[in-house]
């Protein structure tokens, strides 16, 4: 569905504040990652307590992610955004200002949920604002800055903490947060606040919803470790399963869900949340394997890691024009059956990379993903939400962006338990060829 109002400048710059907003979403999930080690040292943090900093945030995000529509039903477009942006903003001063662990997770837990409604109100921006014939070229805005931001995250954090402190990972958003919700404030649309559809909320679906996800996402992160039929894996995964099957039983039968989940009857829409899962999967088990790769078997610093990531971020701007251009006028199962394929080729070409492999041996693979992954992005999301009824865009966004966040959730657990199921045998095999005396080793 497209909008009827006329196309101007107030448009694009409030759609571009919008993008702001959600390029810090994603950017503070990854910018945190090569600077664990500092931020441990500085709160005293045990290391088996450290990735709670990345999975707090994470967890409030997935919850959050769903339940966009709502909010922007109730608050309207405008004032959704720019309230949780002020939101993300104050709780990233929280996070800088952190003196324990604990209080550095509370405000970790208020940032990840405001930042995870910021990403789909953008994508349903797309079809709330634009003619169709623009819609292309800003969907391709918003896709390229929600793959470049966590591909740059680590190489900015990296910088970032050699150069000035842990505490700047946090305090860069206060200004672009600031500019962008007063420039949302003034350029978005206005229209009426709702606030009389809080009285039809249905708490229990809240929960229900709330206690699905959260479980989900802490069985995912603990069963790499812990293993897949340990005690409390199973039990944290029955959780998810029955609380979701309550969520989803009781938001078929009343009259006002918060999340409406009859969009999946549509078959373009369904097909577009399981290609956005898949991508999930591919695109943050790719950005985080990567990394580990490069600093543990390579022995990379954080400026060095972040420079062989740019490839791929870079390599999608470039294709960015390109994309626009064939999206427009080509079919999109073929354009996205061509991405998802390139996209499997490059992972592949990584997957055969050693510890002597030389800068263009890693350099052509992430060009070829960073080429492949707009058409992993662009004609799916179309696909999903470009031909939606305007009043259902914004639990349908919700819903495709939580897939994809799903999708990466599995991915990272499935990566972690392949390396956590192979260290013993290779640790084995190395102390055998220590004992043997093999000079390489």
């Amino acid at each position: 569905m497209a909008s009827s109002d006329p196309l101007t400048w107030k448009t694009w710059a409030g759609f571009a504040a919008m993008c702001v907003g959600m390029f810090m979403a994603i950017l503070d999930v990854q910018i945190v990652a090569t600077s664990l080690p500092n931020i441990q040292a500085a709160l005293q943090i045990a290391p088996d307590q450290m990735s709670w900093v990345q999975t707090a945030y994470l967890i409030a995000e997935v919850i959050a992610i769903p339940l966009t529509g709502l909010l922007m039903r109730v608050l309207t477009m405008r004032w959704h955004f720019v309230s949780v942006l002020a939101v993300f903003t104050l709780a990233s001063l929280g996070c800088a200002l952190s003196g324990s662990f604990s209080v550095l997770i509370a405000w970790r837990v208020l940032q990840g949920f405001a930042g995870g409604t910021l990403i789909p109100a953008v994508f349903a921006a797309v079809f709330l604002m634009f003619p169709q014939r623009s819609q292309g070229l800003a969907t391709t805005l918003a896709g390229v800055l929600a793959v470049l931001a966590p591909t740059v995250g680590p190489v900015i954090g990296g910088w970032i903490t050699q150069t000035y402190s842990w505490h700047w990972l946090f305090l860069i958003n206060i200004l672009p947060g600031i500019a962008a919700a007063a420039a949302a404030a003034v350029l978005l649309p206005r229209a009426r606040i709702a606030l009389g559809l809080v009285r039809l909320i249905d708490w229990v679906s809240l929960a229900m919803l709330a206690v699905a996800l959260a479980a989900l996402e802490i069985a995912l992160k603990e069963a790499p470790q812990r293993g897949w039929l340990s005690g409390l894996v199973l039990g944290l995964l029955l959780v998810a399963v029955f609380s979701a099957a309550g969520f989803v039983r009781r938001s078929l039968t009343i009259g006002q869900p918060i999340v409406d989940l009859r969009n999946f009857a549509d078959r373009n829409f369904a097909l577009g949340c399981i290609l956005s899962f898949v991508l999930g999967i591919g695109l943050f088990g790719s950005v985080y394997l990567m990394p580990v790769f490069l600093a543990f078997v390579r022995g990379h610093n954080a400026l060095q890691i972040g420079t062989v990531m740019l490839v791929t971020g870079v390599a999608q701007l470039l294709m960015a024009p390109l994309a626009v251009a064939l999206e427009q006028r080509g079919s999109a199962r073929v354009l996205t059956a061509m991405g998802f394929a390139a996209f499997a080729v490059g992972l592949g070409l990584s997957g055969f990379q050693t510890p002597r492999t030389d800068f263009e041996g890693m350099f052509w693979p992430q060009v070829l993903r960073g080429l492949a992954v707009m058409f992993c992005l662009l004609p799916p999301t179309r696909m999903a939400l470009g031909h939606l009824a305007t009043d259902r865009v914004p639990d349908a966004s919700g819903l495709f962006n939580l897939m994809r966040n799903l999708g990466g959730a599995t991915g990272l657990a499935l990566i972690d338990t392949v390396i956590y199921s192979r260290a013993p045998a290779h640790a084995t095999a190395l102390l055998a060829r220590l004992q043997a005396g093999d000079a390489d080793t």
